[in-house]
């Protein structure tokens, strides 16, 4: 399974029934059972017979075999070759370049040959990965989904409140065009005044991302609850999508013509 190898050998051909029972353990078996000691050459009893005992030969790094989310357990991988006997039901992987369809059919006809009773089941490695990801995949798919529409009404109620604000301030705008500002100091005034809307925001933003963090944390697989690096990009693209937002009715604001807007008056 190309689990990495930490210390020690793998299993190899002179681990037969003849030789001394070995294993092969995993990182969290050394820190149950051996204080993170080097356990190289140590011999433990097995729990299905007491009277067995093996030599561990190696250790390899933690696994995770059924979902994301399980915690490391002890695991003692033994030599198949030094088995006293057929075991009822074994999981056997196969690694080949062939096509999968040639592939299964060939290893039917080779086991049929050995016994034709034998009852086989190929699963592709892909798929079960996929399949043991599919919440993940899913609620990580739904997160970012909402997380864009999200972001697209913000842009598009900020664009709004902006143009309405812009709209019933015009006499303003033109009072002060008359009264000498250009079209940079308009402009400069509503990005302003959206800049401190935006940092309320996201003061807010944040404290809630805090305050509701740990519970996101626990629906979507390593997704930390309070990650800086993830909260600076958060705020920086909302300060963006303000910026561009607020782009539109602060450069037409700065065109009105300050004459029609004292009529209006």
């Amino acid at each position: 399974m190309q689990i990495p190898l930490l210390a020690g050998r793998n299993f190899a051909e002179e681990d037969t029934p003849d030789s001394p029972a070995v294993a092969v353990v995993n990182k969290e078996f050394v820190r149950k059972l051996f204080a993170s000691a080097n356990p190289v050459g140590r011999i433990f009893k097995g729990s299905g017979d007491p009277k067995k005992s093996y030599r561990i030969v190696g250790i390899v790094a933690d696994t995770k075999f059924y979902n994301m989310r399980e915690q490391p357990v002890p695991i003692a991988w033994l030599s198949y070759t030094q088995g006293v006997g057929p075991e009822p039901q074994t999981n056997v992987m196969i690694r080949s370049e062939q096509p999968l369809l040639p592939l299964v059919d060939s290893v039917k006809r080779a086991l049929a040959e050995i016994n034709p009773a034998l009852v086989v089941e190929f699963v592709p490695l892909k798929t079960q990965i996929r399949d043991s990801l599919l919440r993940e995949r899913l609620m990580a798919m739904l997160s970012g989904s909402f997380g864009a529409l999200a972001t697209v009404l913000a842009m598009v109620g900020l664009y709004g409140v902006i143009s309405y604000v812009v709209a019933q301030r015009r006499i303003e705008i033109g009072l002060r065009m008359a009264l000498g500002a250009n079209r940079r100091d308009i402009v400069r005034m509503v990005l302003g005044e959206v800049g401190v809307l935006l940092g309320i925001g996201l003061s807010v933003g944040a404290a809630l991302t805090l305050a509701f963090g740990s519970a996101a944390s626990s629906m979507l697989y390593g997704l930390k609850a309070y990650d800086p690096l993830t909260l600076f990009g958060a705020t920086v693209a909302m300060a963006a999508v303000a910026v561009i937002a607020t782009l539109v009715p602060a450069r037409r604001a700065a065109t009105v013509d300050p004459m029609i807007a004292l009529r209006e008056e």
